[in-house]
């Protein structure tokens, strides 16, 4: 086994860890971590984590570190520095060989024939991404993703998962949603150990104090800079960097900020061209996208070499090139930098000159650390924007905190780490979820208007919510349309949309209809996607989305392939290239789910379930309205019937009348008929409910609910039950599931009624009896384990298409 110091040098290239990162590896492994901007907190968790689980093979230590940042800004950072410490370790891998795979999860999910970081749970992985994509993930309700694999990252990311929540002051509402999930998985009890650990340079430890977090506080590890740490070199060096504080002439006032700020961005401009050094950095902060956009334009008018621009509302390929930019060696002239506060944290850019806007006396803290961050300079300027009372330009944050933070600053003439004051407790009053909220999340059925359950308060603080847009180039109907990329979204504020869909025109994807919709501005919500017409404008390469900008036509991103946009009828992996028998396809499953269960050493009687589970799942296939969708008239003669065909598109559900007509059976779901059918044989089984529940669940579209859909085919004559395309009183034929004969099977649909019926308690009661017995996130870790094994044994079909 190699020493820590070792491990971090080969894996840094830096001499020596910190004595606090060490002290993270060797010792006991904290829940709060306190340490000061630009002293290496990404290094010291990313490599104690794993030093932890591959040198010295501790067992209780998660296999996913999950880094939940504040900033979309921070991720491809982030991302980027974890990927060449693994590569320098000779750990940096792809799911399924046995090394360390990174993901950043930023929408635009990848499809299910590509294996990813939830393929292989047995598998070590980090997680990158911001607090809107990992927390509505871990509350049921996935931002950018398919709805239907909310269930499987919920599962993962509740069990063997080691969160990581960084500058949790700039996390808002976030923060008391971070502590109750830990609390819950305290008390709800998780599958697998999962973990929590809150980092900053700026940290109480009543910001943590959530209601139900409130009995753990007192026992909370908690690391932060000793003696020893404030001895060593570097460390006292950035401690001391000497940052000189003063008030910037320009200030936003009542009158200045009127006509979109113009007299305000001119006077700013003018005072940051006559502070800016040439040879060296000046950063900028603004604390709204749209004035840091007008002041960037400003100043591009009056300089040779343009300033870059950097928010969170551009699209990855053009915010790679800002910040490879920005990582380039300073040019002779020097560089201006324009930003919004998403550079406050874990950004690795050092200025000589700042200027910020007032803000909140944490946020300015983080913000005074992009200024001589390594003590670089012999003397640095920090030059602080006041921001009167009476412009009501508070936003994104609340006047009685700049006016807290002003009298601060008035006080003081250093912003040396040394030399600033201690960070005020105080916090605002937000939302906080409860236990019922998380329970009721775990249903993943739209209510009846088609809306789902708005999580965006526990997230975001008012005012911040956000969804995603990407553009494509059609005239008025966008038709067919693939699902978007993660290259192609852009984050959006929702004020920002609301104010471009005044005069243009959205499109979301319905599942139901399988169409793209129009939507109102009224109508969108946090976490959408949304489709744009490029010939409608709003983004441009260098300054992002721009709710003015309505004449630059906006190139779309070109896609390498094109994934149908996912609906209920469909499922992508039926697809293949040769046909599969069905009896073929549930061996592979059943002998997949054992494999994985062993991998992650689950205990038997839970193998069993999950095998058995995967056994069962596709029987449903072997309905007549699938068989007829998968193979039209090109199927083989003999062999079925078949779990997947060569035969692609949208699929056609249908079965055929006596006289040789068509009945439609439009969002026909097969594993609701494989959940009917075990149900219909194994009425002893003694895990008889919860093996049904995950054969219906093992698509993400039949979960606690089970009703009609409002586009279905009712039946003639309106007696009969009907539910997902599957009618009372369909058959499905005699079948052998790995030597186990199964006869005709009829399907019945009473448990779809409240109360008991002939089969006994309804879907809905069994399925919160399941609930009520397991909790939500050993569930959810069972209902993904039998998909991962569906996935992996489909994949191992395909290679041998």
């Amino acid at each position: 086994m190699k020493d820590f110091e070792s491990f971090f040098r080969q894996a840094t290239g830096l001499p020596t860890p910190y004595p606090y990162q060490s002290r993270l590896a060797e010792d006991d492994w904290p829940e709060v971590l306190d340490i000061p901007t630009g002293l290496g907190k990404t290094a010291a968790v990313t490599l104690g984590w794993l030093y932890r689980r591959r040198e010295k093979g501790e067992t209780d230590m998660p296999r996913r570190l999950v880094w939940c940042l504040p900033m979309r800004v921070l991720v491809e950072q982030t991302h980027r520095n974890i990927r060449e410490w693994l590569a320098a370790l000779d750990l940096l891998g792809e799911p399924g060989d046995g090394k360390v795979s990174t993901h950043l999860l930023m929408g635009g999910e990848p499809s299910l024939r590509t294996a990813t970081w939830a393929s292989y749970p047995e598998e070590e992985s980090i997680l990158i991404g911001t607090q809107d994509m990992l927390l509505s993930r871990g509350l049921m309700r996935g931002y950018g993703m398919s709805r239907y694999q909310w269930p499987v990252h919920f599962g993962l990311l509740h069990n063997d998962a080691l969160w990581v929540y960084d500058e949790i002051q700039l996390m808002g509402a976030a923060l008391p949603t971070s502590t109750q999930l830990e609390a819950f998985r305290r008390t709800l009890r998780t599958q697998r150990s999962t973990r929590s650990l809150w980092a900053s340079a700026t940290l109480h430890r009543n910001w943590l104090d959530t209601v139900d977090f409130r009995p753990h506080l007192e026992t909370l590890g908690w690391l932060s800079l000793n003696d020893e740490d404030r001895r060593h070199d570097q460390v006292t060096q950035r401690l001391t960097a000497k940052k000189k504080l003063q008030p910037a002439r320009t200030r936003l006032t009542a009158d200045n900020h009127k006509s979109k700020a113009a007299a305000y961005i001119k006077g700013l401009a003018q005072e940051i061209l006559e502070e800016h050094q040439p040879g060296s950095q000046t950063l900028v902060i603004l604390n709204r996208v749209e004035r840091a956009q007008a002041l960037h334009a400003a100043l591009a008018k009056q300089m040779e070499t343009a300033p870059l621009l950097l928010h969170a509302r551009f699209r990855p390929p053009e915010r790679d090139e800002i910040e490879s930019a920005i990582r380039a060696e300073t040019p002779a002239e020097g560089r201006i930098i324009v930003a919004t506060q998403a550079v406050e944290a874990g950004v690795d850019i050092s200025s000589r000159v700042l200027f910020t806007e007032l803000a909140p006396w944490s946020s300015l803290v983080q913000r005074f650390g992009r200024c001589n961050r390594g003590g670089e300079h012999p003397e640095a300027t920090i030059y602080w924007i006041d921001i009167e009372e009476e412009s009501k330009e508070a936003l994104p944050y609340e006047m009685e905190d700049l006016l807290a933070a002003r009298e601060q600053l008035s006080a003081i003439e250093s912003a040396s780490p040394g030399d600033l004051p201690a960070v005020d407790a105080a916090t605002g009053i937000r939302r906080v979820i409860r236990r019922r909220d998380l329970i009721d999340l775990f249903n993943t059925d739209p209510d009846l208007s088609g809306f789902d359950v708005d999580i965006s308060a526990y997230i975001r603080d008012p005012g911040q919510a956000q969804s995603q847009v990407f553009w494509r180039d059609f005239e008025d109907d966008p038709g067919e349309q693939p699902a978007p990329t993660r290259e192609e979204l852009c984050p959006v504020g929702l004020g920002q949309l609301k104010d471009y869909l005044s005069k243009r025109k959205a499109w979301i994807w319905d599942p139901i209809s399988e169409r793209w919709e129009p939507v109102r501005k009224d109508r969108i919500r946090p976490g959408q996607q949304l489709l744009l017409q490029s010939r409608a404008g709003g983004y441009t390469a260098t300054a992002g989305f721009d709710a003015t900008d309505s004449k630059s036509f906006v190139e779309p991103i070109q896609m390498d392939t094109a994934i149908l946009a996912e609906s209920q009828g469909s499922d992508d992996m039926t697809v293949m290239k040769r046909y599969v028998p069905l009896s073929e396809h549930l061996q592979d499953v059943d002998a997949a789910g054992a494999d994985l269960a062993e991998k992650l050493e689950q205990d038997e009687a839970l193998a069993e379930i999950i095998a058995t589970a995967g056994r069962w799942h596709d029987v449903g296939k072997a309905h007549e309205a699938f068989q007829n969708a998968i193979t039209g008239d090109d199927a083989p003669g003999d062999g079925g019937p078949w779990a997947k065909s060569p035969r692609g598109g949208r699929p056609n559900f249908h079965v055929r009348n006596e006289d040789g007509t068509k009945q439609q059976r439009r969002g026909f779901r097969h594993e609701l008929a494989s959940a009917l059918a075990w149900l219909e044989h194994q009425s002893d089984h003694p895990q008889r409910d919860l093996i049904a529940y995950l054969i219906a669940a093992h698509h993400g579209k039949v979960r606690l609910g089970l009703r009609a859909l409002p586009n279905e085919n009712a039946p003639p004559g309106g007696q009969r039950l009907f539910a997902r395309g599957v009618w009372e009183g369909d058959r499905l034929p005699p079948l052998r599931l790995n030597g186990q004969s199964v006869p005709e099977t009829e399907l019945r649909l009473d448990l779809m009624k409240l109360g008991r019926g002939p089969q006994g308690p309804s879907w809905t009661e069994r399925t919160r009896q399941l609930l009520d017995e397991h909790g939500p996130f050993k569930l959810a870790w069972f209902e993904a384990l039998v998909r991962i094994a569906d996935w992996r044994a489909s994949r191992e079909e395909e290679k041998s298409s």
